[in-house]
């Protein structure tokens, strides 16, 4: 993967500062390692690759948090459209922290609040304070649930009008249960835009026959890691699809 990363025009932070996108639509897509060397070759003449001191494929340690009953993940789960999520998100090449607040309304469109944070105590007045403003739920019913890592690679077009995320090497560990899964292959790409711009990688995308198919990190982290605690029904199809089509060798069983 580095060596095609190295042909990519880079794109610094400051750069991107105008590509901040925090009231978007996301189309995510889901396909495997293969496919997504196929689409970087495609895309050189037309995107950056975010470049953080020499680093193109950056890792991130993220860790969510949900209600004592998991309401946050059944909301999802149930196919409510208006729902929330908190997490706490690692910069790991920086060690920057932030506690993120992501709202989807019930026109698909999300909105994230955050602020850089040292810790994940949510005893802290500050962090009480900012929930209390943007979180529907309250603090003091909030576990950790669920933590994944992976690595993500940035991609801006040159317009700068979009944003493309491409994860890789994604890890689950679940926070109740001890339960872990590495998903191999899989690759999750984002892209995320205002509106409906002109986005170069669409046309690449359905070359390639990958195809729009949403994936919640969370909600499929939980689901795989749940051991049968909590509901998966809704999420039963994509599990299944996510597992054919990276090819696991070991068979996924969803009661």
């Amino acid at each position: 993967m580095i060596d095609i990363l190295s042909k990519f025009d880079p794109i610094t932070l400051e750069q991107m500062s105008s590509v901040k996108l925090m009231n978007r639509t996301d189309t995510k897509f889901v396909t495997n390692l293969d496919k997504l060397r196929q689409l970087l070759e495609m895309a050189q003449a037309d995107y950056f690759v975010q470049d953080i001191d020499g680093g193109r494929n950056l890792e991130y340690d993220t860790t969510y948090f949900d209600t004592t009953d998991f309401d946050m993940y059944c909301q999802h789960q149930c196919g409510h459209t208006n729902r929330q999520k908190i997490r706490f998100r690692t910069y790991c090449v920086s060690g920057l922290q932030f506690m993120e607040v992501k709202t989807k309304n019930n026109h698909g469109r999300t909105k994230k609040k955050r602020i850089e944070v040292g810790d994940m105590n949510l005893a802290d007045e500050e962090k009480r304070q900012f929930l209390a403003k943007h979180l529907r739920y309250g603090v003091d019913t909030l576990v950790p649930a669920l933590n994944n890592h992976f690595s993500r690679i940035t991609l801006v077009n040159k317009a700068k009008t979009e944003r493309l995320t491409i994860d890789s090497g994604l890890r689950f560990h679940n926070m109740q249960n001890g339960c872990e899964r590495d998903m191999a292959d899989l690759v999750i790409i984002e892209l995320k835009r205002d509106g409906l711009v002109f986005s170069p990688v669409l046309e690449m995308l359905r070359q390639l026959r990958i195809h729009p198919h949403g994936y919640s990190k969370y909600c499929m982290g939980s689901a795989l890691t749940c051991n049968g605690q909590l509901p998966v029904n809704r999420f039963k199809r994509k599990l299944i699809e996510v597992d054919k089509l990276v090819n696991q060798q070991n068979n996924l069983k969803y009661e």
